[in-house]
């Protein structure tokens, strides 16, 4: 008997143990359920938000970071765009020659869509952003001169020695010599930008202002699309870049133009089968009935027509015929002989406007 009791009583660990494996039971039944919260850690979040800091600057994006990129259009859908700022970086080549009297070269680094928001808050200052206004097109666009071009240009202009790095003094506001110097530039820049856009359609880019401050060179929202093209210019030791932004809401009337594969294209026209199909068109043979009278006649009375009856038509010598092809009725006119045929002498015109006129004057 004592054995017994001493079996089946349990002991205090024993007490423990039993009561902690319900609350075990417990945890991992709540784990498995689906209503069930689990905390992501740095990693997961990263990569749902799409930024990964081991990927390179041109990797695809992934996550949330995809789906707001997709919505911006990439410039290589406009392939006049490339031949249009080819033409732009060649005669910027010979006109900023002539205009500092310099060995320049211009160079395409890139050309990239981006938003508008992003663009203004990647400008390095201090820089000079020329707003300008495409006349033709109802819209701006927006023109940025970097700072080391910006001294660059004035060291050359007001005679600089060469092989000396220009002096850049930081800090410190543009002086009306500098803006009305770096003005001149802008306006040369602009009159080849219409001159490349010359031979796809007439625009005249005309500068509307000069801001130092990002925030007073909006001319789109911020999450507006833009193509941003980067030009690097180049005199001996000297140089700097220039930063041409023009949104899509500006190049949305000359779309079409843009889309060209090579220039003059013609879209949904083919001059060649326009003139071959104007060629057939006169030598088509075609039927044309002279209607003198229609009558609606009951099916019973047509099956019992037999031969030699008559059919009255309300039609006198001088009642006018209608000209059909087919269905569609051409012009009137009025029968008549000549010689030993029967004829109509066309009393209307054919045109559909005047036709339908004189058939309100009837």
């Amino acid at each position: 008997m004592a054995s017994e009791s001493e079996t089946e009583t349990p002991t205090p660990a024993a007490e423990a143990d039993a009561n902690a494996w319900p609350d075990t039971a417990s945890a991992a039944a709540l784990a498995d359920e689906p209503g069930s919260e689990r905390i992501l850690n740095q990693d997961e979040i990263d990569s749902l938000l799409g930024f990964d800091l081991s990927e390179e600057e041109g990797g695809e994006r992934t996550g949330i970071r995809a789906i707001i990129n997709s919505a911006l259009v990439s410039y290589e859908r406009l392939p006049m765009l490339e031949i249009v700022f080819d033409r732009l970086v060649r005669l910027m080549t010979t006109s900023l020659r002539n205009f500092t009297s310099d060995n320049v070269e211009v160079s395409l680094d890139n050309i990239s869509s981006i938003r508008f928001g992003d663009y203004l808050n990647s400008i390095p200052l201090p820089a000079i952003l020329s707003v300008f206004r495409a006349e033709e097109l109802n819209n701006y666009g927006l023109l940025t001169v970097d700072s080391n071009l910006i001294y660059s240009i004035v060291d050359v202009l007001l005679g600089g020695r060469r092989g000396t790095a220009a002096m850049r003094i930081e800090g410190r506001p543009y002086t009306t010599i500098e803006r009305v110097l770096v003005q001149r530039m802008v306006e040369v820049v602009l009159a080849d930008a219409r001159e490349a856009f010359e031979p796809l359609t007439p625009v005249t880019f005309t500068l509307d202002r000069l801001e130092t401050n990002p925030r007073f060179a909006a001319i789109a929202r911020p999450a507006n699309a833009a193509i941003l093209v980067k030009l690097r210019i180049d005199m001996e030791d000297r140089g700097g870049r220039i930063e041409l932004l023009l949104p899509y809401a500006t190049l949305e009337p000359i779309r079409k133009m843009l889309l060209q594969q090579f220039m003059g294209e013609k879209f949904g026209r083919d001059n060649i089968w326009e003139g071959h199909l104007a060629t057939e068109l006169w030598t088509t043979q075609m039927d044309v009935r002279a209607v003198l009278d229609e009558q609606q006649v009951g099916l019973r009375q047509v099956l019992e027509l037999k031969v030699g009856d008559t059919l009255m038509l309300n039609a006198t010598p001088d009642s006018l015929i209608e000209l059909r092809a087919g269905t569609i009725p051409l012009t009137r006119g009025r029968m008549g002989r000549r010689n030993a045929h029967i004829a109509v002498r066309v009393e209307a015109p054919l045109t559909p406007s005047a036709r339908q006129a004189v058939q309100r004057s009837s």
